[in-house]
């Protein structure tokens, strides 16, 4: 899982300390992540005037590095420093010694006819707000026409929550060194990156397995073990099924689409439970999908309890309605041997009584708020820290896991994982995608998925269902794309038999 790990700013730290005690010298990381850099621009740039825009520390060193590079390769190269060189230490003040190139104090007038410019002023590092020359400098790149190319992060985002810290420079590539870091993923910094190479600097993994990566890219490989087929031995009740509550009469349409999508992603049986009246409406449209009616708590309560010796998973919250028969439908579904996954209203109708549905839920539920459902539950852990933290913090919390939902929904677990998505195509901000995703993890709960690589795989199948329907997208298409995600994600099945008959 190399590829989809990150690594926050302590983490990255750990990484190079630890490659620097099994005997890599530090000079020579930064040698490398310098000539990483050079290699990004002369592959990406035809030969033109570059400008390198150096800060006082190792991001620093880094342009010092790519600057004695690109004119070691023939490039007009003008390095400009930001703040005191003098002060400069260590290896960056080694690389600022070796480099023999133009050389100059910073102003937005030296960038000049400038064809590229390399952004070293910060890395991961940076832990308060850019201000003075250096936020001066910022704005100057950010204004000037030629492309900028950022070494390790964006200068001004921050690594671990991708927010902007007073101004930060818009790169068109950024090159980074042995893992990204969340703040490549997560919005803002994410819209400030560009393209995004990873560089090998000499870091191994074997360096970095001391430090226990705990956040990831929300990819295939993440859960793809996890991820359950039918065998030739399966049933319908093997393949588990999903119950999901229904609103009122007038609000039958969300539980639709939860209950298609937990379908479509392979649940065997899906159930809707509604009151009589609701039902009368949802046998109008539905099929394969059954209709169950439960007038109240206790019925619904039952329904769960059947069949007790297969998986079944509850939905709860699609336009079921804010107020106390909610409260009470919710709480009889986490009071059932069945998972849960709790959504939209089901969340918001605990807004003045969080701590009734932390109490009740349980390690193998899911929670999946929007930003403004999240702050009724979850309002006093957001702080600073960005929305990894809180979602993280939030799972804690809550002891089950938490799908903060997004342009880069996290997907965080109780102990600790953290998975940032990030195929979501802004046409799902529509009404209705979120009950499609409710009915994904869903479905993929029912079929013996874990309930952290269900929330992850299920968001994943969700942003890639949008892609492949585009523009014009609307929540009701998500269901039926499914199949076709399937279909590119997953080998042909093989011809199965049945086991050798023993020996007489």
């Amino acid at each position: 899982m190399a590829g989809i790990v990150l690594l926050s700013a302590a983490q990255m730290r750990a990484a190079e300390a630890a490659a620097i005690d099994s005997g890599v010298s530090s000079a020579a990381l930064m040698e490398k992540a310098g000539d990483a850099v050079a290699q990004v621009v002369q592959k990406g740039w035809s030969k033109r005037p570059a400008v390198v825009v150096s800060g006082p520390g190792n991001n620093g060193g880094d342009g010092f590095v790519a600057a004695r590079r690109l004119k070691d390769a023939g490039w007009p190269v003008k390095l400009l420093f930001v703040g005191d060189q003098d002060r400069l230490s260590g290896d960056a003040k080694l690389m600022a010694d070796l480099y023999d190139g133009d050389a100059a104090a910073f102003s937005a007038d030296a960038l000049g006819q400038a064809g590229v410019i390399i952004d070293a002023l910060f890395g991961t590092g940076l832990s308060r707000p850019v201000e003075g020359p250096a936020g001066a400098a910022i704005e100057a790149i950010n204004a000037h026409p030629a492309s900028a190319v950022s070494v390790d992060l964006p200068s001004g985002v921050n690594a671990d929550t991708g927010g902007v810290m007073g101004t930060a420079v818009r790169a068109a590539r950024t090159v980074t060194f042995f893992a990204r870091k969340p703040g490549h993923l997560l919005f803002p910094g994410r819209a400030f990156c560009g393209a995004i190479d990873v560089a090998d600097i000499g870091i191994e993994p074997a360096h970095a397995s001391q430090i226990a990566p705990d956040t990831f890219e929300n990819q295939p490989t993440l859960w793809a073990r996890a991820f359950g087929r039918p065998t030739w031995q399966a049933h319908k009740y093997h393949r588990g099924h999903v119950f999901v509550v229904s609103g009122g009469p007038h609000n039958t349409g969300a539980a639709r689409l939860a209950a298609r999508s937990a379908q479509r992603i392979g649940a065997g049986l899906v159930t809707v439970l509604a009151s009589r009246a609701a039902a009368d409406i949802h046998a109008t449209h539905l099929t394969s999908i059954m209709i169950a009616v439960a007038e109240d708590a206790d019925a619904m309560a039952a329904a769960l309890s059947e069949k007790a010796q297969y998986a079944r998973v509850a939905i709860i919250g699609p336009a079921a309605g804010v107020g106390e028969e909610t409260k009470a439908n919710t709480i009889a579904a986490l009071s059932a041997s069945s998972a849960a996954v709790v959504d939209a209203d089901a969340l918001t109708s605990f807004e003045s009584d969080a701590e009734a549905l932390m109490t009740a839920l349980r390690p193998h539920d899911v929670v999946t708020p929007h930003e403004g459902e999240f702050v009724r539950l979850f309002g006093d852990i957001g702080g600073t820290g960005g929305r990894l933290a809180a979602a993280r913090a939030a799972a804690a919390r809550a002891g089950c896991v938490c799908v903060l939902k997004g342009p880069d929904t996290i997907i965080a677990a109780p102990d600790g994982r953290a998975a940032i998505n990030v195929n979501a195509p802004a046409d799902l901000a529509t009404a209705g995608s979120g009950d499609v995703l409710a009915g994904l993890i869903g479905g993929l709960q029912a079929q013996g998925t874990p309930a952290f690589e269900a929330a992850a795989a299920g968001t994943w199948f969700h942003g890639a269902a949008a892609l492949g329907i585009g523009p014009g997208m609307i929540a009701d298409d998500l269901p039926d794309a499914v199949p076709g995600v399937l279909r590119a994600l997953l080998s042909p099945p093989q011809p199965q038999s049945p086991p050798e008959a023993a020996p007489s």
